[in-house]
């Protein structure tokens, strides 16, 4: 009896530590693949990875019609996150073009991150698409001035401002600026565009980027 108890405890241990190990953002992507064990991913679409921005636009597909989208975007996730689980995010699919938003809460992390960080971050995540997918269209959404992370724009403008001219020097490679698109009329950032968390945004918000990304859609 005292073996069989002493078992119990052991693999209650184990299960008890095996969760607690499991990394950030684990779930997100198992749930990924359980979306993909339903309904197998469809080839040639455009494939979206990043962060909160891209997985609280569900209805991403109602603004591009005609056009097959797969949204694997998962909230709070840096290219840290992306960079970690990159064969979860590139294997499973064969796209015709990736779009990239991540970045934001790299400096959200840390307000003390330097741009250049957050550059080789994002440098390391392309390279590790191109190595899988050495043809597609990559582009990448520069990061949008949240009014609630204001402490934060002035990395946040290097950074977009390097990783445009990285992506310049690029083939098959875009950088879509969405920040002037969310500007008023006296080039301040219109609050209205965002919900009561000034983080994240309207459908308004959504609708003045689809306008700015829809030329680069494949």
């Amino acid at each position: 009896m005292k073996k069989i108890f002493s078992a119990f405890l052991l693999l209650t241990f184990v299960f008890i530590f095996s969760q607690e190990k499991k990394p950030m953002f684990w779930q997100d992507i198992q749930n990924f693949k359980t979306l993909d064990q339903q309904s197998a991913p469809p080839d040639n679409a455009i494939l979206l990875v990043g962060s909160s921005s891209f997985t609280k636009w569900k209805d991403v597909s109602e603004y591009f019609p005609g056009k097959t989208i797969i949204n694997r975007g998962f909230g709070g996730s840096r290219l840290t996150d992306l960079n970690y689980y990159s064969e979860d995010l590139l294997n499973p699919y064969n796209p015709k073009q990736i779009i990239i938003y991540c970045g934001e809460n790299d400096f959200a992390d840390d307000a003390q991150l330097k741009a250049d960080v957050v550059v080789d971050r994002f440098k390391t995540f392309y390279k590790k698409i191109r190595t899988k997918f050495p043809n597609i269209e990559v582009d990448y959404i520069s990061i949008k001035y949240s009014p609630s992370r204001q402490n934060l724009w002035q990395q946040m403008k290097k950074a977009n401002k390097k990783i445009a001219k990285f992506m310049k020097k690029e083939k098959n490679a875009e950088f879509i600026d969405i920040t002037k698109v969310m500007n008023d009329a006296n080039g301040n950032i219109r609050k209205d565009l965002f919900v009561e968390d000034l983080l994240h945004m309207t459908p308004e918000g959504y609708r003045l980027w689809t306008k700015v990304m829809s030329p680069y859609m494949k």
